[in-house]
């Protein structure tokens, strides 16, 4: 047998483990079960794969994620190790051949979702394979007092009853000691080993200014620390606007979020990781599958809605040790902001049947029916047709998905179909005079059965692979086809797609996840206002209060965060202080906003010292609100 460090150096090319990885390592290796709370960045998915990739047999690893399944199969696979991931989109064929390659292809790694392993077929399956050993990525969504609580969770255990010797690993970076028990107990855990790493960050600065005008804000922090920074925002729109500004202003930035293409992620992304860029503009949908040491500072436009997601978003700076900054920009308008978004904007259970209907009848599913149905969805054009507000449909959506009813992964992508209405020497004849768009229906005559005989869906981004054309110059010559009346093609875009997980049965369908739903939202109330007291400048240590709240009671103030420089620092200043100011002011008047930038001091430093110099009368205020030397 080959030993962890080997299997390390090898695959990851790494000399050493990081903190409690190897302890965790051979306690799976020892068949014990094991519960492994491990900051972001930790490290989790190697406590599970090498001790996989060791044993004879397949690892199950269950996972919410698709794009993070996607991102670890893929890198896995870049390694030379055969891994899977049952997604959503395939068919019934598909998985029973993907899964019977599980059984006899000597593939290591099968991640699935938890909707995914409730379907009859899968469990069948997973009973003939020689599974190793089960591991349960995001453990926390298996506990009613979790952030981010999924029922589907609840039936993992079903694994242990199909595999009762094999022993389980589950995995979380934030978790608090109720939710841990949780995760035990619904694992059906035989005495679980509990790995927990400090929650401390003593090289992060957990900061929270007070701010009206958070774009100068956010200049001046990117300004005085230059090196790689993420800014998370509530919002699509907010990403570009805010990457725009930046941009205009000289500060190299990208934009991400869930709406984007495949592509257009990937290039967003490796501009900002290859430094290109010094800035990354995002919604909390990037955040999977970062690995970039060298991040300075995470910036929050505005409040997240709980410290288990602010601490995993805020911890992506400084993983290499440097110091580093995770600061929240507030003002008076964010607690209301916060409540209208993650409280007041929730549906009932009245909405949610509501906007259920509504999207079983834009997909003409009848009663009873609708079972594992994918559908490519545009949510714009949904909410335009029943006339429904944005915000409260698209929580209601995603509770929708988080409860199983349905599955929604949000992806832009084009959707068109195709059928060739001419006759096979005509066209020939006419594709002998057009090259390009002759070697597109070659294309589509090869990978897509049926296209003379009715309308077939066909994959645009594919096609623009294989011939080696943009995606749009793809669409460019069907529409021409299309005119030429030599195919129907019709294309429309989509930002998601929906799975049907269960058969549509309207208001029995909600009432099975009512008490679910009326739970996690006075969950949201506690986790929210825990979020107003983590805020407040109030001489209490952010990282003390961060601690605290993960159940870490032994800690000491940071001296580094915003509430302790306001004890020590926010009201002295020094003759230098004084000094600093009267130079700048000695080439001409400026405003305090502009002394502030100046003198890079903070807001209520640059009040007191001005204040001091007006009452020492050295300086003066000028009619337009500047300040100036007062002449004797």
């Amino acid at each position: 047998m080959k030993y962890p460090i080997e299997i390390l150096e090898h695959y990851w090319k790494f000399s050493e483990f990081k903190s409690q990885q190897e302890e965790i390592i051979e306690a799976v290796l020892a068949n014990e079960d094991c519960i492994a709370l491990l900051p972001t960045g930790g490290g989790k998915s190697i406590c599970f794969q090498i001790p996989a990739l060791i044993k004879e047999g397949i690892c199950i690893v269950v996972s919410p994620l698709i794009a993070l399944m996607q991102d670890q199969v893929n890198t896995l696979k870049s390694k030379g190790i055969k891994a899977m991931a049952l997604s959503s989109g395939f068919s019934y064929e598909d998985i029973d051949r993907m899964l019977d390659n599980c059984i006899y292809g000597n593939y290591k790694f099968l991640y699935l979702s938890p909707e995914r392993l409730q379907q009859d077929l899968v469990q069948e399956r997973i009973k003939q394979m020689k599974v190793n050993l089960i591991a349960v990525d995001e453990a926390h969504c298996i506990s009613q007092w979790g952030h981010d609580f999924r029922p589907a969770y609840r039936d993992i255990k079903v694994l242990r009853t199909l595999h009762p010797t094999v022993n389980v690993i589950g995995l979380t970076a934030s978790a608090t000691a109720m939710v841990v028990n949780d995760i035990s107990n619904q694992l059906d855990c035989i005495d679980p080993k509990i790995f927990k790493t400090s929650f401390h960050r003593p090289n992060l600065a957990y900061l929270s200014l007070d701010c009206e005008d958070k774009y100068f804000k956010t200049v001046q922090i990117l300004k005085k620390y230059t090196g790689s920074s993420i800014i998370y925002v509530r919002n699509r729109k907010a990403t570009l606007e805010i990457s725009g500004y930046l941009n205009n202003i000289g500060i190299t930035s990208g934009y991400y979020h869930g709406g984007l293409s495949v592509k257009e992620k990937d290039t967003q992304f490796e501009t900002w990781i290859s430094n290109q860029n010094q800035v990354m503009v995002a919604t909390n949908a990037f955040g999977m599958g970062i690995d970039k040491a060298n991040v300075q500072t995470v910036i929050h436009h505005n409040l997240p809605e709980s410290l288990e997601s602010y601490y995993q978003e805020a911890g992506r700076a400084g993983r290499n040790n440097d110091n580093a900054y995770a600061v929240i920009l507030q003002n008076t308008a964010d607690e209301q902001s916060s409540k209208n978004q993650f409280l007041n904007s929730q549906p009932d259970t009245t909405y949610l049947k509501k906007i259920y209907k509504r999207l079983c009848n834009y997909f003409q599913i009848s009663y009873g029916e609708g079972v594992d149905t994918v559908r490519n969805f545009n949510f714009k054009l949904f909410c335009n047709t029943y006339n429904l507000p944005s915000i409260l449909t698209y929580n209601g959506l995603k509770i929708l998905d988080r409860t199983s009813i349905i599955s929604m992964e949000e992806q832009f992508k084009n959707t068109a179909f195709l059928q060739i209405v001419i006759g096979n020497t005509a066209l020939f004849n006419y594709l002998e005079k057009h090259p390009k768009q002759a070697l597109i229906i070659k294309v589509i005559l090869r990978s897509h059965e049926g296209v003379f005989d009715h309308s077939t869906e066909i994959f645009t981004q594919t096609i623009a692979k294989k011939t080696n054309l943009s995606e749009d110059e793809v669409i460019l010559h069907l529409n021409a086809l299309d005119k030429a009346q030599i195919i129907q093609f019709e294309s429309s875009k989509t930002d998601a797609q929906i799975t049907f997980i269960e058969p549509r049965e309207d208001d029995k369908t909600i009432h099975r996840i009512s008490k679910i739903v009326s739970q996690q939202q006075e969950l949201k109330k506690v986790q929210l206002q825990s979020v107003f007291n983590y805020i407040k400048n109030d001489g209490v240590c952010k990282s003390q209060k961060l601690l605290t709240y993960f159940e870490e009671t032994d800690s000491k103030p940071c001296g580094i965060c915003s509430s302790c420089l306001k004890q020590t620092k926010h009201s002295s200043f020094s003759e230098d202080d004084l000094k600093t100011i009267l130079t700048l002011l000695e080439k001409g008047a400026l405003t305090s906003r502009k002394l502030e930038a100046l003198s890079h001091f903070n807001q209520k430093k640059i009040t007191t010292v001005i204040t001091n110099l007006l009452e020492r009368e050295l300086i003066e205020l000028t009619k337009r609100n500047t300040y100036i030397l007062k002449t004797s």
